[in-house]
């Protein structure tokens, strides 16, 4: 069983700056992908960020690309997603996800790719 553990939401000001972190613990599991998703308030989760484990390759949304930056520690089982330039619109719920079989870079963007989730992390901008 994989367990995610997402920290370091909170509130903050608008272009204000947060990162946050997901760390992955399992008995026996071998990383290929993880991401990042949000839930915005009264929305569908949608798809954030993501990063392939070993070569370290990068997928955004057009919505957050400039903005945003997935990053990992393959020493620490652990995937972090730097947000700058906050906006009110980025006011969220964050889950951290992943997956250990590789389905294709178009699916690195679907939740349906993932097999694991954490509980996610709110994450509040005021204006």
């Amino acid at each position: 069983q994989v367990q995610l553990v997402e920290s370091g939401g909170g509130l903050v000001q608008a272009g204000g700056s947060l990162r946050l972190s997901c760390a992955a613990s399992a008995r026996t599991f071998s990383v290929y992908i993880m991401g990042w998703f949000r839930r915005p308030p009264g929305k569908e989760r949608e798809f954030v960020a993501a990063i392939t484990w070993s070569g370290g390759s990068t997928y955004y949304a057009d919505s957050v690309k400039g903005r945003f930056t997935i990053s990992r520690d393959n020493a620490k089982n652990t995937v972090y997603l730097q947000i700058n330039s906050l906006k009110p619109e980025d006011t969220a719920v964050y889950y951290c996800a992943t997956d250990e079989y590789n389905r294709g870079s178009y699916s690195y963007y679907q939740e349906w790719s993932y097999s694991y989730w954490g509980q996610g992390t709110q994450v509040i901008v005021s204006s």
